[in-house]
Formats: C-alpha cells, sequence, structure tokens
C-alpha cells in the first residue's frame, strides 16, 4: 500500500506544481501587461497636458518630471526640444507609432505619444515600479509555491493513507481466508462510497467461492459413493466364485452390466465437470425435435412400455444435437423407471421456443421436491435402491443442458396420474 501510496502522492504533487507554475507565469505575464499599460495611461494624460504647455522657441522641456523623457520630435524625425533627461538621446519613437516600451542606459521606459503644435511629444515613463511590483510578486510566488506543493503532498499523503487504510485491512483479510475456511468475510467499511462496494463484492465472490466448493465436495463424496457400488458388486462376484467355483454366478455378464455402468456414470460426469468449468460447449445446428421424440418413443416400446406419442408435433431448434439427444434419453429413463405402464411424449412449438413435455402414470414427485429433483446425485426414496433408481445425475444433465440453450425446466402433475417433465429450448441460439 505504501507503494501506491507514494505514487498518488508523487502524482498529485507533479500536477499540482506544474499548474501553479503555470498560474504563477501567467499571472506575473497578466499583472506586468495590467501595470504596464495602467502606467501608459497615466503617460498619456501627462504627455496631452504636456503639449498644451509647450513653447515653440524654446529647446527645453522644462514642465516634464524629472524621471521622465521628454521630447518634441519634427515631422521628419528630429528632436527639436528634449527635458534633461533625454538631452542628447535621438529620438525615442518613431512618430508613426503610438506607443512602445525602450530601453535607455539599463533602464525601461513604455513610451506614449501626444500631437504638439510642431510635431510630436514623445514622453517615456520608466517602468521601474512596474518592474519591482513584478520582481517582488515572483519572489513571494517563488517562496509560496514549493511551501503549496509540500503542503499538497502532505494532504495527500493522508488522505490516501485513510483512504487506503480499508483496502488494507480487506487485503489482510482475504490473505488469512484458507480453501479450507472459506466461510470467513471482508469487513465492510460504513459510506456509499466505491470502497464498501468493493467489499461488498468481494464478500459475494467468496460466498460463491463457498458455495462452488461445497457443491465440488458434495459432488466428490456422491461420485465416490456411486462408483464404489458397481466395483464392490464386481468384486463381491468375483470373490464369491474364487471360494466357490461352483457356485451359479455369470460373472461376464455381471461384469458387463456394472461396467456399463460405470461408464454411463463417468460419462455424466463428464459432462457436468464441463458445464462447471466453462460451461457446456455447443455445436449448434438445426435439430427435427419431433425425430428424437419419435427414436425415443419407438425404443421404450421395444421395453414393453405403452407409449403415446400422438401429442409429437413438428418442431426444428437451433441446438447441438448431441445434447439434445441426451436430454431426451435422460427423460425418457427416467419416465421408463418410473412409470407402471404408460409414458406419454408431446412437443409443440411456441412462438420463440419449443416445449418438450415427457409424462409417465407413476407415483409422481411431491411438490417438496420438485425443484431437488434436478439436482445432482439426488434420487427420491421411491427410487434409491441401485436397481431402480439409477445415478440421480440424469435429471441434472437436463437442467444443464437446457440452461446452457437459454431454456429451463420443469415439474408437476401429469394427467396420468405420475410426474410431468417440461424442458423449454428457444428456437434460435442467442446472439
Amino acid at each position: 500500500m505504501s507503494s501506491v501510496r507514494a505514487r498518488i502522492t508523487l502524482g498529485a504533487s507533479l500536477i499540482v506544481a506544474i499548474v501553479l507554475v503555470l498560474g504563477a507565469v501567467l499571472f506575473t505575464w497578466t499583472l506586468e501587461r495590467t501595470l504596464t499599460s495602467s502606467l501608459a495611461d497615466t503617460a498619456e494624460r501627462s504627455a496631452e497636458a504636456l503639449a498644451r504647455t509647450l513653447d515653440d522657441d524654446d529647446d527645453r522641456i522644462s514642465d516634464a518630471d524629472d524621471d521622465d523623457l521628454a521630447q518634441l520630435i519634427d515631422d521628419d524625425g528630429s528632436v527639436r526640444a528634449a527635458n534633461d533627461e533625454a538631452s542628447g538621446l535621438p529620438a525615442i519613437i518613431d512618430p508613426d507609432r503610438d506607443e512602445r516600451t525602450i530601453e535607455v542606459d539599463g533602464d525601461r521606459y513604455v513610451v506614449v505619444t501626444a500631437p504638439a503644435e510642431d510635431g510630436v511629444l514623445a514622453l517615456g515613463a520608466p517602468l521601474d515600479e512596474v518592474e519591482d511590483s513584478v520582481g517582488a510578486t515572483r519572489g513571494l510566488l517563488f517562496v509560496a509555491l514549493p511551501v503549496l506543493v509540500v503542503l499538497v503532498a502532505g494532504v495527500t499523503w493522508v488522505t490516501v493513507g485513510r483512504s487506503l487504510r480499508p483496502v488494507e485491512r480487506m487485503r489482510a483479510d482475504v490473505a488469512r481466508i484458507g480453501v479450507s475456511d472459506l466461510s470467513r468475510r471482508v469487513e465492510v467499511p460504513r459510506g456509499r462510497d466505491e470502497i464498501p462496494r468493493l467489499a461488498r463484492t468481494m464478500n459475494t465472490m467468496l460466498e460463491r467461492l463457498e458455495a462452488s466448493s461445497r457443491q465440488q465436495r458434495q459432488f466428490v463424496s456422491d461420485a465416490s459413493h456411486e462408483l464404489r457400488s458397481p466395483i464392490a458388486s464386481m468384486r463381491q462376484s468375483a470373490e464369491v466364485l474364487r471360494r466357490h467355483p461352483s457356485a451359479d454366478l455369470d460373472l461376464p455378464a455381471t461384469v458387463l452390466a456394472e461396467t456399463e455402468r460405470l461408464d454411463g456414470l463417468v460419462a455424466a460426469m463428464l459432462v457436468l465437470a464441463r458445464s462447471d468449468e466453462h460451461g457446456l460447449a455447443l455445436r449448434r445446428e438445426p435439430v427435427d425435435i419431433d425425430d428424437l421424440m419419435f427414436a425415443e418413443a419407438s425404443r421404450l416400446r421395444a421395453a414393453g412400455l405403452e407409449v403415446d406419442s400422438t401429442a409429437v408435433g413438428p418442431a426444428r431448434v437451433d441446438a447441438d444435437r448431441r445434447l439434445l439427444g441426451q436430454v431426451l434419453r435422460n427423460l425418457a429413463d427416467n419416465a421408463a423407471r418410473h412409470a407402471r405402464n404408460a409414458v406419454a411424449f408431446s412437443v409443440s412449438e411456441r412462438p420463440d421456443t419449443v416445449l418438450l413435455v415427457v409424462e409417465d402414470d407413476g407415483d409422481g414427485i411431491e411438490p417438496a421436491d420438485r425443484e431437488r429433483v434436478f439436482g445432482r446425485f439426488v434420487r427420491l426414496d421411491e427410487g434409491r435402491a441401485r436397481d431402480a433408481g439409477g445415478s440421480g445425475l440424469g435429471l441434472a444433465i437436463v437442467a444443464e443442458v437446457a440452461r446452457a440453450h437459454g431454456g429451463g425446466v420443469g415439474v408437476d402433475e401429469s394427467p396420468l396420474g405420475g410426474a410431468r417433465l417440461t424442458v423449454q429450448i428457444p428456437r434460435t441460439s442467442s446472439p
């Protein structure tokens, strides 16, 4: 924090110093111009008054101030008369010019003219007082500017330090938070500026990290439990055959069945893992959902179920064919697992979406479980047996794929008496 504080202080001080120097230069230049203009106005009035009192026959101008330069200049530019201060000097101004600044023996004068009876009266007023005033102002600014810069640096240092102190506390709080203790939060300072908003944003991020970590731990725990079951089944069958070679066990069939179950479980977990990591990569193409639905209906009929697909209408979406096929397969398997005898499919087009519906005549899903059923490794009580309950990942994949396409899922009661699962898929991809 000290380096940031120092950089901010140095930058602010440098900016203030540049602004003050430029302001001082502009101020002294304006002051000099203003004082010179004021002196020229005064000198012009004096020149006009002096021109009215000139004696044409006298080569001396005696009524001018001792510090001024006064000359009466002919039309040809020659000096006809002058005061003692300007005696012996060439013409101090061109008659064609009204005013200018000259330097004589190291002293500067502002020269003005006034028309006289026999020429032009040129009067030079010394700029000593103007130079003294400007010099004193420059000296004051030369002393004041460094003091102001130091004062600004000190105020900036203190102010920035006070502003960054809550940031340093937040940094220390975050540094103490470990992977094993994501429940801790950053203290939110009082106020409504950016610092409290930053603290609240960090706390929201920590809440998401905690939820994600908790979900990952639960996922690993559930996956370990599910993977252990088929392995234990194969191991048990192998041990029985080793101890009792004459036992009536079909080990190859058991291994193949459990291997198939393992393969499906691992594939499902890979889909969910990719979804958690960076979202599902969709390969969109036009997909006729009714064709996929009719294929699933035929598969269930071959398994001996009564399937009603009369409500399946033509519908096409811009979606990932493989993932959408997996959604329909999971919905069909779920309905077949819980149905007593009948399953019903329907597909209908809405203005912006396509609605997929799969129903069964089973026991249905209680209202309290209708959101939970789309969770991972969730199997309701009636389906917890390994033979009937599946892995608990099928509907979770349905929900993830629907969300990846910009759609959603839902569940309610079917007219058949069981569950009615719905999936909405946008007809076209989002821009």
